[in-house]
């Protein structure tokens, strides 16, 4: 292959990287507007909960076909129907439908991701590897610095509908370059797509989401016999998967590779960084919004710092993993990780936004970390047949993280919030009422905001704010618990023996 055609399908693989990592960030900016706009306060997580659970079960499945039959082809296909979501989410008209349309876009993203990281690294020899990573990490960091600026100024300047709809442009130029200059080899491995595994696998993670979403509220207490049954299917299906993974010939998560104690902890890792770096990305514009009186904009230009710091860590751990140990340089991520977390738990509506900037730039840095050295890490040392499978376990687990933790902490989110209101609010209900009884909405609309009495204004900014703060404050635990798988990571190095 040339070097003029890979130059091209370098750019066409981050173009697609750049558009589906932004999407995340650029929708949890808007999400303040369009909650104001179509309501639905206690459904907004699954806006990105849809997207993280298609996401999450077509990354193996894709995996697996484009090992089978050739990547280009997965990849479009990847492409049209991430394109075609983005459109249908632009003209949603209730939260539901734009809960649906995200899920569809998800599906597309679950075949990008897994399909672009191994095309780079069927691409490029061993040695320019480290540097790839570190361009790929860095292009994350990209998305989510623009993505915010972005998602504030269309979403106040254009209107919300068109944080979808910049995707379009985007993704059509990214189309035209792979299917331009891509030229794969005819020659795949052959093997069995493990759709029990897939089936139970994604049964199960569906259950567990709904028994903690609905777990709590209304007609669906903890011990209520739909919560229950849901609990008891999460449970009889993992199980089923972990009998299927064990008898599969190709199966979606390969046990034999957890024995090698760098992809384990890496896999960990991805996980656990998943699962806490998303509640920062969607629950501090909300933060801003809500409990500052900001506006999108205010949103979006806040959330920057903390790209821009994990830029910098992202292009800090891909320039030294060929030199530096990754359990060092991981090191140095979860304590920056840890410390911008912690802070961000002891906020307050009174916590200066030059505080929350340092907060949040600590917590970006940490995390930049691993985009561009956990990818590394998982197929070190692999054989070329295996580096797919590798790297749609990675990219898999990250999801699996981020859908858990945005579903579980936004459990918290919501439990603590109602619990805070009650106790603001009691004796006081015809006083709170369109306020504080169930919706609202008027805290994310500066004119309606402004006509609150400022009494019932400081309970709602309060609550609001304990409800964040305490989510945060929990995410402390999977961090530390990053910490300690960190301490298994040996001594392997990019480009070096792995280190058992």
């Amino acid at each position: 292959m040339n070097q003029v055609n890979t130059k091209w399908i370098v750019a066409g693989l981050l173009l697609s990287i750049l558009m589906a990592a932004m999407d995340n960030t650029i929708v949890a900016t808007a999400m303040g507007t369009i909650v104001a706009d179509l309501g639905g306060l206690d459904q907004f997580v699954w806006v990105t909960s849809a997207y993280m659970v298609a996401t999450m079960a077509g990354m193996p499945i894709f995996g697996k076909l484009s090992d089978m039959y050739g990547r280009k082809r997965f990849f479009v296909f990847g492409l049209i129907v991430f394109l075609i979501g983005s459109a249908l989410c632009g003209l949603a008209q209730t939260m539901t439908q734009l809960s649906l349309f995200r899920a569809i876009q998800g599906i597309g993203g679950g075949a990008l991701m897994p399909i672009a990281f191994t095309i780079i690294f069927d691409t490029f020899p061993p040695e320019k590897r480290g540097k790839m990573t570190g361009l790929l990490g860095a292009v994350f960091g990209i998305s989510s610095v623009l993505g915010p600026l972005l998602g504030a100024y269309i979403t106040e300047g254009i209107g919300w509908h068109w944080v979808f709809y910049v995707n379009v442009p985007i993704g059509i130029v990214a189309l035209i370059l792979i299917m331009t200059f891509y030229k794969e080899s005819a020659v795949h491995r052959k093997q069995q797509i493990d759709w029990i595994g897939a089936i139970t696998l994604v049964t199960s993670i569906v259950a567990l989401m709904f028994a903690l979403e609905l777990g709590g509220s209304d007609g669906y207490g903890w011990n209520s016999v739909p919560i229950l049954s849901l609990f008891a299917a999460f449970a009889v299906f993992f199980i089923a998967f972990v009998f299927a993974e064990r008898k599969a010939a190709d199966p979606i998560l390969p046990f034999w590779l957890f024995k090698r104690r760098l992809f384990a902890s890496a896999q960990v890792l991805a996980f656990l960084y998943g699962a806490t770096f998303i509640i920062l990305t969607v629950y501090i514009p909300l933060f801003v919004q809500a409990v500052y009186g900001g506006s999108a904009t205010n949103a979006g230009l806040i959330l920057t710092p903390m790209m821009l710091g994990s830029v910098a860590g992202s292009g800090i751990g891909g320039v030294f993993q060929a030199k530096v140990p990754f359990r060092r340089l991981m090191t140095i991520s979860v304590i920056s990780f840890f410390a911008g977390m912690a802070l961000l738990a002891f906020m307050s509506p009174d916590t200066s936004r030059v505080l929350l900037t340092i907060y949040m730039v600590l917590a970006g840095f940490g995390v930049g970390f691993s985009f561009s050295m956990l990818p590394t890490a998982s197929i070190h040392n692999l054989e070329p047949q295996y580096r797919g499978t590798a790297n749609s376990t990675n990219s898999f687990l990250r999801s699996f993280g981020m859908t858990l933790g945005i579903t579980i902490f936004g459990a918290i989110q919501s439990s603590v919030l109602a619990s805070r209101l009650k106790d603001a609010f009691a004796g006081q209900e015809n006083a709170a009422s369109g306020f504080a009884g169930g919706d609202l909405r008027s805290v994310f609309q500066s004119d309606v905001r402004a006509q609150i009495p400022p009494d019932i204004l400081t309970k709602i900014v309060n609550a609001m704010s304990d409800s964040i703060t305490s989510m945060f404050l929990f995410a402390l635990i999977p961090i530390a618990l990053a910490a300690v798988a960190i301490a298994f990571m040996g001594n392997a190095k990019a480009g070096s023996g792995e280190s058992h």
